[in-house]
């Protein structure tokens, strides 16, 4: 035990915490207002002689330089109050790269389980927030509508999906198409309550009218050779925007038979099964009832709206349910290549662009502002970590992917904005006239470009658990495998791939005339993949090529999947053995169990000496008579080895009238607090051992544990992962044993109390 002069304030923190004394687990004050005891304990004192080592310390404790740091202090209250805000305000951007977590192990978990605690509230945050703008619904509502216009047949047998020629484009866009657009009665012919306009299968507004829109290319945009200029007289190229069709044509008059540019359409280019198409070309927009639209296509299809020039044609319409609040654009689309025929697709977009309706939506809301103060916080970190380190910073793949996430969150933000004031100023403008074409379609694809973004955001976000649970052991083989023999494999795929590329393309130029998987580079890619995995069709290839295709499928398998593809495991199996026999070799020092430990040892020591002292006082209240004087209860207590002035404070407590005596009733009340104390203290000290028993499955054995200065000596059994219980007010514990300025000295508990 070392004393050295407590400061003049002393008393009045002695005289506060006697008052509590009872109530305070950790209480620690002095009979004496000239001296501060300090109590140093072996951690061993639960279960061992508390004293056992005690005479092995070593005499050159800290206190004389703690002391000088004391007076040094600020004594204004003031200052040490906007000092200790200041630390508090700096300690909440504390993380593993600004703290000095390079000589101190117990403060690299400390600080990396508090960044991973902060981070699993902003990952709970942004999956509220990205789950939230999505619904079960919306498949439900995509696939309603793709039945109803995809699969839907006219009387000739003729779907969306079964259009090959132009025949076939008159009879659906006649037949079908209007069928499903156009819903005024109900089943039995009852008019609908609102007949002028539709409701899809009476839940579902049309909102505005459809549009149809097609692209040509001009004639003789290739060139015919010359055996064939006498039978052939035009010759119509594949699309492309230099050799559109812009040129007036058929009756002249109206927007059907007039180009009109991406600009005066506020259109966007799309990407077919063939090319890109642009966003402008020849349009009409069709009636609001079914019979005038009918005429409408009729004269369309009279005067050869559709020729050889024509390219590509969209009907472009949406709708909207208000019972789930969502949008449903539709873009069919019919591609005439230049081989003759014509080939379907399709592109239906459902997407929630009213934002806010509904309590749940509001909740997003919230969502929204504190993903907006995570992103500030994080964006806060990085700048102090990039101002310490510079462009070493940069080295780490956590670090960059940190900046991923910060850069799409910010990006995702400014979008959101952008997205919220363009809907309500299109909203209105689009529904104020419903006989009108209503182009979603540029808010639909700006909204689904959003989603895209937070679910990658969002990919990233899960992935950076990683960097903060790596100090785990599964944890550390799993990286420490990948990125030892990353190099290995970086080299290694240059020749998997020099291979794999060369039967991408032996593959396209044998069958991609005849098999379809094969009839790109970039389908043969895939569908190489697809034979890796087991999924391929062998006939089509056999068929295409008997001598070839089976030579092709063999010698692919062989070298591809048996030889190249096991070396990519083998190197990586490999390398796993390396990385394990290295961890099992290396020291396990400081576990996360370690820690846990530590705040159970304590709490149960706590427990123990609270336990004691409510024992001590229960047997000096059945010495008592009916009434108790205090010099019989403090003669009682101290001979159970209890301080005076914890005796004191104890039983002023109940001594309501101060005549130091306790008469019956006060007996009473002192029994059946203590009572009740001893039922809380077994129920704690059980939650507790319950909480050891779990903590132990929790080990990080590969973290190097640090003891660092004179805070806490290694002869208090440190190395038994048990807390030495000397008590820092405004230090750290288990760090240096110099604390900052304000730091006041603090009493450690007596043995018994």
């Amino acid at each position: 035990l070392r004393a050295v002069h407590s400061p003049p304030s002393l008393p009045h923190e002695l005289e506060a915490l006697g008052k509590a004394a009872w109530d305070n687990p950790v209480y620690n004050g002095s009979p004496s207002t000239s001296l501060k005891i300090r109590a140093i304990y072996n951690p061993k004192s639960i279960l061992e002689n508390p004293y056992e080592n005690i005479d092995k310390l070593p005499d050159s404790l800290p206190y004389p330089q703690e002391r000088k740091k004391a007076e040094q202090a600020p004594r204004n209250p003031c200052s040490r109050c906007c000092l200790y805000i200041f630390k508090g305000i700096r300690g909440l951007w504390g993380t593993t790269l600004t703290e000095n977590t390079a000589e101190n192990r117990e403060l690299y978990v400390k600080t990396t389980l508090r960044e991973l605690l902060v981070y699993i509230v902003f990952l709970v945050d942004i999956c509220l927030l990205t789950y939230g703008m999505t619904s079960s619904n919306a498949y439900y509502y995509t696939k309603v509508m793709s039945e109803l216009f995809l699969q839907s047949s006219s009387d000739s047998g003729v779907s969306f999906q079964s259009i090959g020629s132009m025949v076939d484009f008159w009879d659906f866009s006649q037949g079908p198409l209007l069928d499903s657009l156009y819903w005024t009665k109900w089943y039995n012919n009852e008019s609908l309550a609102h007949s002028t306009q539709s409701f899809i299968y009476y839940e579902n507004l049309l909102l505005g009218v459809p549009r149809l829109r097609q692209l040509k290319v001009k004639n003789n945009s290739c060139v015919v050779h010359d055996d064939f200029q006498e039978d052939i007289s035009g010759c119509y190229d594949v699309y492309s925007e230099d050799k559109e069709d812009r040129a007036p044509f058929g009756l002249i008059n109206g927007t059907a038979w007039q180009y009109h540019t991406e600009e005066e359409l506020d259109g966007s280019s799309h990407w077919g099964r063939l090319t890109s198409y642009s966003g402008g070309g020849y349009y009409i927009d069709l009636k609001i009832t079914r019979a005038e639209s009918f005429e409408a296509l009729q004269a369309l299809k009279e005067n050869l709206w559709l020729d050889r020039g024509t390219r590509v044609v969209f009907i472009d319409f949406s709708v909207y349910n208000a019972n789930i609040n969502l949008f449903c654009v539709l873009r069919l689309v019919v591609e005439f290549p230049a081989t003759g025929g014509a080939i379907p697709s399709w592109q239906i977009r459902t997407v929630k662009l009213i934002r806010y309706v509904n309590s749940w939506d509001f909740f997003i809301v919230g969502c929204e502002i504190i993903f907006c103060v995570f992103i500030f916080y994080y964006v806060v970190e990085e700048i102090l970590e990039l101002r310490i380190h510079k462009l070493q910073y940069f080295t780490s793949i956590w670090n960059i992917l940190d900046v991923v996430v910060i850069l799409l969150s910010i990006v995702a933000i400014g979008f959101h904005i952008f997205r919220t004031l363009e809907v309500n100023r299109l909203m209105g403008e689009l529904l104020r006239h419903p006989n009108i074409y209503a182009d979603f379609e540029f808010l639909a694809f700006w909204q689904t470009q959003y989603n895209n973004m937070n679910a990658v955001n969002l990919f990233f976000a899960w992935i950076k658990i990683f960097k903060y649970i790596s100090f785990n052991k599964t944890m550390t083989q799993l990286s420490s495998t990948l990125a030892r023999c990353a190099k290995d494999i970086l080299g290694f795929a240059i020749m998997f791939f020099i291979v794999f590329f060369a039967y991408a393309q032996l593959g396209y130029l044998l069958f991609g005339t005849q098999v379809e998987n094969f009839s790109t580079f970039v389908k043969c890619i895939f569908t190489q993949f697809r034979i890796i995995l087991g999924d391929f069709d062998y006939n089509a290839i056999d068929n295409a090529n008997r001598v070839l295709g089976p030579i092709y499928f063999v010698t692919y398998v062989f070298f591809v999947f048996f030889v190249l593809l096991n070396m990519f495991l083998a190197i990586i199996n490999d390398t796993y053995s390396e990385v394990k026999e290295e961890l099992s070799n290396q020291k396990d020092e400081l576990q996360l169990s370690d820690i846990l430990k530590q705040g159970y040892n304590r709490t149960l020591m706590r427990l123990k000496l609270k336990k004691e002292r409510i024992s001590d006082v229960q047997k000096a209240l059945q010495n008592g008579t009916k009434e108790l004087e205090f010099e019989d209860f403090k003669n009682s207590l101290k001979e159970m080895g209890h301080a005076e002035h914890e005796i004191t404070a104890a039983f002023a407590r109940f001594d309501k009238d101060g005549n130091q005596i306790l008469d019956e009733e006060e007996q009473k009340r002192m029994r059946r607090d203590l009572e009740e104390k001893r039922v809380r203290r077994k129920a704690a000290a059980a939650a507790a051992a319950d909480f050891s028993t779990n903590a132990r499955k929790w080990t990080f054995p590969h973290v190097k544990k640090h003891v660092g200065g004179g805070g806490i000596r290694a002869g208090l059994a440190v190395q038994h992962a048990q807390p030495a219980l000397v008590e820092q007010r405004g230090g750290r514990h288990g760090g240096s044993s110099e604390e900052g300025p304000g730091h006041q000295p603090q009493e450690s508990p007596s043995p018994c109390f």
